[in-house]
């Protein structure tokens, strides 16, 4: 396995000095953030370390991030992008089906072959509508990609954690259950999961049995960590809103058994991208603080990432 970065927390920072950091941490592999200009609005999202329309157009500029990656010892992993492709507004909707499209192409041209991205949810409709939905929206974007040679990684990540996307959420590939309706749907070798332990905790899912189950449809690894406070849940109950009872934390300062995390990738034989997604708000003071909990989160995990 290797151990990298989610390169969303380094708003601010260049390409180059992405990779220079990571290389000085001791980090061997990039999730490079690639939103397209004009940002978003969310959280940890809007950045771009990579120009997806300029490696398309630019034979030099791809040339350049290919090898001043590989030069300094770092993989670039997948290009990250994470919308709503599903969502009700079908303008945005098409946008970001269309940057998707482009982050394939854009993959492929860089020797990557990974785009880690959501499959999006209408949250004004229940599963069973929004997995019509997905037969409407998917299928074409996932034949793009297999057409490439490129592999699409889901995240499981719920995307309901403010009151404007509460109670539905932004995204159906949020457990086993769910995981398994889709994939009927789109059974391809090219589309899978990029699988984050932490959404799970909240959920109530067991973190560790999945990994057994869907071993060959894991593409990608987060590393981010939950901290569940009883208190709290006791007091507002499953139906509130997550962040009323729950906090992202960096690896080792949640909820999460990492041994016990890492002993199962181990056991199903993966050998892939591993990445340090940081959303701890303890660290959200400076840049140098964001690269302080980078750094704190390495140290850690190589406990059990060699």
């Amino acid at each position: 396995m290797k151990l990298g970065l989610l390169t969303a927390i380094c708003e601010g920072m260049t390409f180059e000095e992405v990779v220079d950091f990571a290389a000085e941490t001791g980090l061997e592999c990039l999730e490079v953030a690639c939103w397209p200009a004009g940002g978003a609005k969310r959280r940890y999202a809007g950045v771009s370390h990579i120009d997806a329309d300029r490696v398309l157009s630019d034979d030099a500029y791809a040339a350049h991030v290919v090898d001043y990656a590989a030069a300094r010892g770092v993989a670039l992993s997948s290009l990250g992008y994470y919308p709503n492709t599903m969502d009700p507004d079908l303008e945005k909707r098409a946008s970001y089906v269309a940057h998707i499209h482009k982050l394939i192409d854009a993959s492929a041209k860089l020797g990557i072959n990974m785009v880690t991205t959501f499959v999006g949810r209408d949250p004004r409709k229940n599963i069973t509508d929004n997995l019509e939905l997905f037969k409407e929206v998917w299928p074409p974007i996932i034949k793009h990609a297999e057409e490439a040679g490129v592999k699409i990684a889901i995240e499981n990540c719920p995307m309901l954690f403010t009151e404007d996307e509460w109670p539905g959420g932004q995204n159906i590939m949020t457990s086993p259950a769910n995981w398994r309706k889709v994939f009927a749907i789109a059974n391809s070798d090219n589309f899978g999961i990029n699988y984050d332990p932490s959404h799970f905790v909240w959920q109530q899912i067991d973190y560790i049995k999945p990994l057994y189950e869907f071993r060959d449809k894991i593409f990608h690894v987060h590393y981010k960590d939950i901290k569940l406070y009883p208190d709290k849940l006791a007091d507002v109950g499953v139906m509130a809103t997550p962040l009323e009872y729950m906090s992202p934390k960096l690896p080792g300062l949640g909820d999460i058994d990492w041994g016990k995390y890492v002993s199962a990738l181990t056991d199903i034989r993966y050998s892939g991208y591993t990445c340090i997604e940081v959303e701890d708000k303890a660290f959200e003071g400076s840049l140098e603080d964001a690269k302080n909990a980078v750094r704190l989160s390495a140290k850690y995990l190589r406990n059990f990432v060699i």
